[in-house]
């Protein structure tokens, strides 16, 4: 049967919910973003790297963890000595009997060893991150530092840079597959890894960011995080020269306020100095960073 045409009445009201519907979905659309980042949004973590702690690679990096009240650590893929041992399923094993035995998570991967065999020169080095990306998905974490410091340098190398971002085309469609990001540290500026991930084209290259190291090669720390954006920082480094956090130059609270303003939380590795000795160092610049860079944030 033929329904009754509509009144006049109910045809405004009517066209009132539509827009109603649309202006709902319109302010849901707009959080969209954050929305998404929600999961990411629970606050921060506080981790450290396992070569700062003298246990490059090593399960025992743990338990100093759990010592100094960490959440996490930021372990090595390996060394050309032991073969980048993290790759062979029973490595991968010890490291996920510690992790869960101390309580104390995998929050990441980094592979420090690129700074000896260059990215930018050596095949070995190339299938080295290739294999990084099956080791975090292995792992459950997300993201892999790769340096490029010492031997591995790309400030004043376009031909290095050149051969970087070709390698990275390649080895993108790998890591977006698996969820993975290929975290770039190097002394290169915001503009310049920009540069970079611009060329690469791909989401799943972004910065690893060390406050440390901007601060070191003087670029204004807070306007590079800003510039750079939630879109294309995977993790921090926190480190001050030789100095404790709070006494040196780097504001970390300047550092919480560029954070807050593009949406980060997430993991902050402590890879610093240690003037009162490694266990007191870090047990400061962890209850430091805590009082700034809260859980709960």
């Amino acid at each position: 049967m033929k329904s009754p045409r509509p009144t006049r009445r109910e045809m405004m009201l009517n066209s009132a919910r539509a827009v109603g519907g649309l202006g709902l979905a319109a302010s849901l659309n707009c959080f969209g973003p954050l929305l998404a980042a929600a999961p990411a949004a629970r606050g921060f973590k506080i981790g450290v790297c396992d070569w700062s702690v003298g246990k490059a690679s090593d399960p025992g990096a743990f338990e100093i963890a759990k010592k100094l009240g960490l959440d996490g650590v930021q372990v090595s893929l390996g060394s050309v000595r032991n073969d980048m041992h993290l790759r062979k399923p029973e490595v991968q094993d010890e490291f996920r009997k510690a992790a869960k035995e101390y309580g104390v998570e995998i929050a990441s991967l980094g592979i420090a060893e690129l700074n000896r065999v260059p990215y930018k020169r050596s095949p070995r080095a190339e299938q080295w991150v290739a294999d990084s990306i099956d080791v975090c998905k292995s792992l459950g974490v997300t993201v892999v530092l790769l340096a490029f410091f010492s031997l591995g340098d790309l400030r004043n190398d376009e031909k290095g840079i050149d051969t970087v971002i070709e390698r990275l085309k390649r080895v993108a469609p790998k890591a977006e597959k698996a969820g993975v990001i290929l975290g770039l540290e190097s002394y290169l500026s915001a503009r310049q890894h920009m540069d970079i991930i611009e060329r690469v084209g791909s989401s799943a290259v972004q910065v690893y960011y060390d406050v440390g190291n901007s601060n070191d090669m003087g670029y204004n720390i807070y306007e590079e995080i800003r510039f750079l954006g939630n879109k294309h920082l995977c993790e921090f480094h926190a480190k001050d020269g030789k100095s404790l956090f709070g006494k040196g130059e780097v504001d970390f609270k300047e550092v919480r306020r560029a954070m807050d303003d593009i949406g980060y939380r997430g993991w902050i590795q402590i890879e610093g100095a240690k003037p009162l000795g490694m266990e007191k160092s870090y047990r400061h610049n962890a209850e430091y960073l805590k009082s700034i860079f809260p859980p709960d944030a």
